[in-house]
């Protein structure tokens, strides 16, 4: 066991050490040549062609030279040396166009995202102000309307019955029956149960559905008011209708009676109220 355990221990300070070696010896390669072309495609500085030419009695010797740049190189790779600058991180170049037009098209996106953020926010709110959905729990209903306009959501819809008129009696309610009073009064009733319903059940702006509260509201009044004085009129006609039915019911006895029998009966009458 212990001979295994040494040599474990023998191989690993062997590879240690050996990949400490290599390490080592590996050398950093330095082409002046690559280096100037990393140098002309970012953006430092257009030029330093290498390998740069050589000459003897006017001659050009520097094979590498001719190989890259001169007579035995490439037709592109004269075109490129002897081209326009095309760095692509110059302050013109493609890329720094690349780069202010993503910038541009951000700013642009941002400004739509607000439209967009602006538009969503307002149409909730106008969604709000529109929809029926939201009408119960309107402060302004709330607090006014819904309580002022609460006897005409009870009031029924087609009423049949003094009692559901709210009229004192019934032979006044016959009478407005047949005199047309009641017929008007339904017209107006419905006209107001139509206006109050659209006012609940249909999308309009928070204004108008007050403006309809508002004007149902005064209709409510007037209707009231309409219905009491109808009341009043006709319970007023039946009195001096049975005032007349029975002075004269009371003249036709006097005339016939003679003079006594009228005496006593007057007497009859007063005795007790002087």
């Amino acid at each position: 066991m212990k001979k295994n355990y040494t040599k474990k221990i023998l191989l690993f300070l062997t590879i240690f050490v050996g990949s400490s070696l290599s390490y080592g010896q590996v050398k950093r390669l330095n082409d002046p040549s690559i280096v100037a072309h990393n140098k002309r495609m970012v953006f430092e500085s257009w030029g330093d062609f290498r390998p740069y030419p050589k000459y003897f009695l006017g001659i050009q010797t520097n094979f590498a030279y001719a190989t890259v740049w001169g007579w035995l190189a490439p037709s592109r790779n004269r075109d490129y040396k002897d081209g326009a600058d095309i760095r692509p991180l110059k302050p013109t170049g493609l890329e720094i166009q690349r780069f202010a037009e993503l910038e541009f098209q951000r700013k642009e996106a941002e400004k739509i995202k607000l439209q967009v953020d602006t538009l969503y926010t307002r149409n909730v709110q106008d969604f709000a102000h529109w929809t029926s959905v939201t009408v119960e729990a309107d402060p302004l209903w709330l607090l006014y309307y819904k309580r002022m306009l609460k006897p005409l959501k009870e009031f029924p819809d087609n009423p049949q019955n003094y009692i559901q008129w709210q009229i004192k009696e019934d032979k006044t309610y016959q009478n407005m029956l047949a005199n047309g009073g009641i017929a008007h009064l339904e017209k107006e009733l419905a006209l107001l149960k139509d206006k109050y319903n659209n006012s609940r059940t249909l999308d309009m702006p928070r204004g108008k559905r007050f403006l309809m509260y508002h004007e149902t509201l005064i209709g409510w009044r007037k209707f009231v008011n309409q219905l009491r004085a109808f009341d009043q009129k006709n319970n007023l006609f039946l009195d001096y209708k049975k005032l007349l039915t029975k002075s004269r019911t009371k003249l036709e006895s006097d005339w016939r009676s003679n003079d006594l029998a009228i005496a006593q009966k007057m007497m009859i009458e007063y005795k007790n109220k002087f």
